[in-house]
């Protein structure tokens, strides 16, 4: 599964402290494509010398803020990982390689070569990001607001909480199992749900982020070492077949925007 916002916020968390002071002492793109639309010359020109002031989550974005107002932009799409490594420790599926001391590494790695490794003026990105909904963690994620887009949308429960311009960092695992605890039937159309179920859900997104974000933040015990939700529980993702937790009845899941979705036939009947 892609990393979701508590695999992103856990792998900030874990390179913060260890590069956060640190300066670039010199960068390599062993693969170019991972720079894309960018050229290798240019985040070695821009990157090189500076030094690491913060490491950010915007949405599933990482943001590397540097010296000299620039931001590194890091999305690991679906395999993408970011870790500090000592020298010598080495994978063929490395992408780009900060030094940011004698003996340490930021390595950028992907197996699937996918993601995405850029560095923009720091006052360009919030611009880039112009498209990202509300941060699901922070203050800006109101009852209200969401109220507002639940009203005004067409689309089925599941594909709106995955859509990143209304709720930013929400992906597959986490939607199925909100909408679960909230009882929602994923396929049902947002604006066919009352105040109180909407009120439930909000709820529910929230509370199962902080503790999957928790939880994969202690599983992470070391950067690339994680498994998305590993010791959070999941109630219907990735259970096809198996009994519900709470109704026995047995799981299901469907085809939806191109990407599977479980849920209990049983617990979400709204």
């Amino acid at each position: 599964a892609m990393p979701e916002l508590p695999e992103v916020e856990a792998t900030c968390r874990q390179v913060r402290p260890a590069v956060e002071g640190r300066r670039i002492l010199s960068v390599s793109v062993l693969r170019a494509s991972a720079v894309k639309p960018q050229r290798p010359a240019r985040l070695v020109r821009l990157a090189t010398g500076r030094t690491i002031k913060d490491v950010r989550r915007r949405g599933k974005n990482i943001l590397i803020d540097l010296s000299g107002g620039l931001t590194i932009r890091v999305h690991l799409r679906i395999s993408g990982d970011l870790e500090v490594r000592e020298n010598g420790e080495d994978s063929p599926f490395d992408r780009v390689v900060f030094q940011v001391a004698r003996r340490r590494r930021l390595v950028f790695a992907d197996p699937r070569a996918l993601g995405v490794v850029n560095i923009h003026a720091t006052r360009e990105v919030p611009a880039l990001l112009a498209d990202l909904g509300p941060e699901p963690l922070s203050a800006a994620f109101t009852l209200h607001g969401f109220l507002e887009q639940a009203a005004r949308s067409r689309q089925p429960a599941k594909l709106f909480l995955m859509d990143q311009r209304r709720v930013a960092g929400l992906g597959n695992i986490y939607a199925a199992e909100a909408l679960f605890h909230a009882g929602i039937r994923p396929s049902v159309r947002m604006s066919r749900l009352t105040g109180p179920r909407l009120e439930t859900l909000h709820l529910a997104i929230v509370s199962i982020l902080r503790d999957a974000v928790q939880s994969t933040t202690i599983a992470y015990s070391r950067p690339g070492r994680v498994r998305e939700a590993e010791s959070f529980t999941r109630f219907v993702y990735g259970r096809e077949g198996d009994p519900c937790y709470v109704c026995g009845r047995k799981i299901r899941r469907i085809a939806q925007g191109g990407r599977s979705t479980y849920y209990c036939p049983g617990c979400q009947q709204r």
